[in-house]
Formats: C-alpha cells, structure tokens, sequence
C-alpha cells in the first residue's frame, strides 16, 4: 500500500511539473488558471487511485464509482467557493465599486485640452496600412524573408515626437527557430503613421527571449519563471527613446477570482539580455505608452457609464446609462497615446452624447459633452459620398479643426490603398467633403473648410470685427469661389462665396463690413458677415 502511494504521489508530482512547464499558470489563488491546473493535478492524483498499478491498463470498477464520486464533490465544492466569492464582488453587490474602477473628469472642454490639428504630426495611417507596409519591406530582405515572419502587433507609439508603430519579428517555423536561436531574432519594423515612411531596423544583437521562442527562451516562460506570481495582461512591444526593444508586460489584481481586473505594475522586459525590472503604475518611465489595454479601458468605461446609479437601475430603468460606441481609435498628444471613443446612450440611437479621452500610460481620462453623431454613421456618411467608388471608410480619428470636434478619415479602395480624405462634423454628420488624396491632407482640410456653412461655425468661437475694404478680387480654387480682400491697416482676408452668395459678389472697394472668424492668422478666413 505504502509502495502505491509513494509511486503515486512520485508520477503526480512529474505529472504537476510538466503541466506546469506547459501552461505556466501564475502561482496566484486570484488567477483563474491556476484553480484550473489545481484541477487538472488533482484528478490526475485521483485516477491513479482507480487504477490498478500492477497492470496500469485495468481498472477496478468497484473503486472507481466510488473515488469518482468523492472527486466529483471535491470538484462540485471548490466550484461552489469560486462562485461564491465572484457572487460577492460583482455589480450586484457592488455596483459603486465598479462604477469607480475609473476615474472621469467632465470638468474641461475640448478647445481647451485638445490643440488645434497639426497636419505634419496626424496619425493618418490605420494599423491595416501599417501592416500592409511592413509586409512590402519585409518582402525586399530576402535573406531575413524565409527565415522570420512579421508579428502582427504593430503598436502604436511616440518616438521622439515622430508617431510610429513599431513591431517584432518572429521566427517563421518550429525549423527556423533551431537554426537562428543561436543570434536571436534580427530585428523590428517601424511605420511612420504620418507619413508612411516603413523601415526595417536590424539590431546588432538579436532579441532571444520572443513569443515564437522554444523551451526556456519563449517569452512567455521566461516571465513566468522571473515572477511566479504575477498575473500578465496582454504584452506590448516598444522602443526606447535610443530604439532599444523592450516588452511592456503589465501586471494584473483581481477583486475576485478573475474578476474585476484592475492593473497593479509593469514589467520592461530586454528581449536581447533577458534583463527586467517592475515598476509600480506611478513610476512607468515616460517613454513608455502602453500600460493599460484598450479592452479593459473600454469595460471600466462601460462600468461607469452602467452602474452609477445602482445595479437595478443599469437593467430596468437606465436612468443616465451610457455606454462606449463600438469602436475606438488613438491619437497622439503631449508625448503620450491616448485612447478615443464615443459615449451613447444605452438605447444606440445612432448618435453620441459626448466622447472619451484616456491616456494609456497614466489612464488620465476625459468626457467632452458634445451630442454628435456616432462614429460608424460618420463614416457611412462619408462612403455616402462616393457610394459609387464602393470606398471604405477607416475608424475616425477625432481632431480639433477651427476649435470644433470633427472626424477625419481616410477611405480606401478594395487592395487598402488610400484614396480619399473624408472630414465631418461631429455635431453634424450631414456636413462631410471627402478630397482625393493626391491632393494632399492640407488640401483636403481647405475644401472641407471653405464649404463650413455659417450654421456650422460655434459662434462662441468667432471673433467680430468692422472692416473698410481697400481692395477685393475674385479667384477661383478647385472648383470654389473666392473673395480676397485687403482692408484700411493692410490686413488680408479671404471669403468663400457659399457664405453669403446673395451679398459677397456687391462688395466694392470703399464698402465697411461686418466680419467673424475664428482664428487669426495671415490671411484671415471670414466665416461670417454680420
């Protein structure tokens, strides 16, 4: 008897290690995971006891109804627990809990937090295009093409001010991995998102620890065998400001059992030395831009849009529910990526009651109050336009144009390629002008502003003014009439005729008219004649 139970315990504890090396849960009772290792041990312990070990292919039916039902009930209670404790801290018994994961100032405005668009600094580039780049460089290096494959991550950053994503290299095969383990992996691929420019960066020394590694070197495991019980969220990759890679790796609490997750730290893992360090949230170094997912931001936003006023209220009343549109997007700002998306009400009556900004390093977020049009009616306004083309319409980046939120997007023919800028109002989705994009980002911005109609300017925005007019022209620009005056103290306008066709043609030199525009600059656009 004794004999059995020792060679039991001895094949188990083989049996634990060797899952263990495989899925290399985190030692942690919060992880999921780890309960399902436990379980996985534990009934592998148990069908050695039904077996007869003498001759390890009978069993001893008598046994095992027995010892099955005793695991069964194991099992059953273990469960029981697991359920119970979740019980306790979900939205049910919690709902102010959870409509604090995050913290949202409402206080500021947009024209404030948001600087007017810089067209020379816009992440123009969506990650389809980016992927679609480093694909064709990755296809000129012959000598690296058969060997490595590109990973699909492509992570959006800013790179001493430039706006990039940035992505691994990966070895092509289980083959490929034996024969270039030895120098690592060669290198990583950065796309500019502003202007398109994809280049194949080789390191000197290669990066060994990676996800398609093997054995002690995948990444993975590495980890795992540094922090045993960490809990890892999804990992990033990223560049210093000196373009050494790293991995951001951050770490993750549970209230519950695999619940309620809320991130405690970072680990900047050196994928060439195996080198790492955690930090707390507080202290990420700044280079660093992605700590916190998408995914998560997006539920803790939806939590407290859900449960501000109690769990019952979030499914029968919905007095003041809110929830996020369906998609997201990022943009770039103060040296840091934030995260865009819009706020509707629960009913999804196509339309958005505000928008969220979140930083993605220090999860800083912003609501704007400003009722628009839902991202995906944007966009379908803007394929609207030219319907014919059969173009697709990119998720919308938000920028501020002439102090206004507005959506730019770029559409694309069936192979991705870009062929048409679309800009439109966020507050008015009918109002989109969609330029082709030979012509550049610049000139699409000037003929979506030259059609901004006097009802679509903020007039809390305008500056008024009384001018004499000394001289006035007409010129015609890509199909739109202007008028260019210059007045009594040489200041120079410019004003489009669709603001006020029936009075812009009588204007004569000697003439005092009453102006509005909303930014000062070398040649003033009038947006309005009072």
């Amino acid at each position: 008897m004794k004999k059995s139970l020792i060679i039991r315990i001895v094949a188990t504890t083989l049996f634990a290690l060797l899952l263990f090396y495989i899925m290399i849960p985190a030692i942690n009772l919060k992880n999921p995971g780890f309960w399902g290792y436990l379980l996985i041990v534990f009934l592998f312990y148990k069908t050695t006891a039904i077996i007869n070990i003498k001759d390890i292919f009978i069993v001893n039916p008598n046994k095992l109804s027995v010892k099955a039902f005793r695991s069964y009930i194991v099992v059953f209670v273990i469960f029981l627990i697991i359920m119970g404790i979740n019980f306790m801290v979900s939205p049910l018994m919690d709902a102010k809990g959870y409509s604090k994961r995050i913290v949202i100032d409402d206080s500021t405005s947009f024209a404030d937090d948001v600087a007017e668009v810089d067209y020379d600094a816009i992440p123009l580039l969506d990650k389809s295009s980016s992927q679609k780049l480093g694909d064709r460089v990755m296809g000129q290096m012959s000598e690296l093409v058969s060997q490595f494959y590109v990973s699909d991550l492509y992570t959006q950053i800013n790179y001493n001010d430039d706006i990039i994503r940035v992505t691994p290299l990966e070895y092509a095969s289980i083959i490929k991995y034996f024969t270039n383990r030895d120098e690592g992996v060669k290198g990583y691929i950065t796309v500019n998102s502003v202007t398109g420019k994809t280049e194949l960066v080789k390191l000197e020394d290669g990066m060994k620890y990676m996800p398609s590694a093997l054995f002690n070197e995948n990444l993975e495991r590495k980890l795992r065998f540094l922090y045993p019980t960490e809990i890892f969220d999804e990992f990033n990759f990223e560049i210093d400001n000196e373009g050494n890679p790293y991995w951001i790796v951050p770490t993750v609490e549970y209230k519950g059992i695999g619940v309620r997750k809320e991130i405690n730290g970072v680990i900047i893992f050196n994928p060439i030395t195996g080198d790492s360090k955690k930090y707390s949230v507080k202290d990420v170094p700044s280079w660093v831009d992605h700590v916190y997912n998408a995914n998560l931001i997006i539920e803790q936003i939806d939590n407290w849009g859900a449960y501000q006023d109690g769990f019952l209220n979030s499914i029968f009343g919905q007095k003041g529910v809110v929830r996020t549109t369906e998609g997201y997007n990022y943009t770039v700002m103060n040296d840091d990526v934030y995260l865009y998306t819009g706020i509707t009400s629960v009913s999804s009556d196509q339309s958005n009651i505000g928008f969220i900004l979140c930083n993605m390093r220090t999860k800083e977020t912003h609501f704007y109050s400003v009722a628009g049009a839902e991202e995906y009616s944007a966009m379908a306004s803007a394929e609207g336009q030219v319907q014919q083309m059969k173009y697709e319409a990119s998720f919308p980046l938000l920028i501020n144009l002439n102090n206004r939120p507005t959506y730019l997007m770029s559409l694309k023919d069936d192979a991705g390629l870009v062929k048409m800028y679309a800009f439109v109002d966020v507050v008015d989705y009918q109002k989109v002008v969609v330029t082709d994009a030979s012509l550049g980002i610049k000139q699409a911005s000037s003929n979506y502003l030259n059609n901004f109609t006097p009802d679509s300017v903020d007039e809390s925005q305008l500056i008024n003014k009384k001018i004499k007019i000394s001289s006035i022209s007409m010129a015609t620009v890509n199909g739109n009439s202007y008028y260019y005056i210059t007045d009594t103290e040489s200041k120079k306008y410019k004003i489009s005729i669709n603001v006020d066709s029936n009075r812009i043609p009588f204007l004569k030199v000697g003439d005092e008219i009453d102006i509005s525009y909303a930014i000062e600059k070398d040649v003033i656009e009038i947006t309005k004649l009072n």
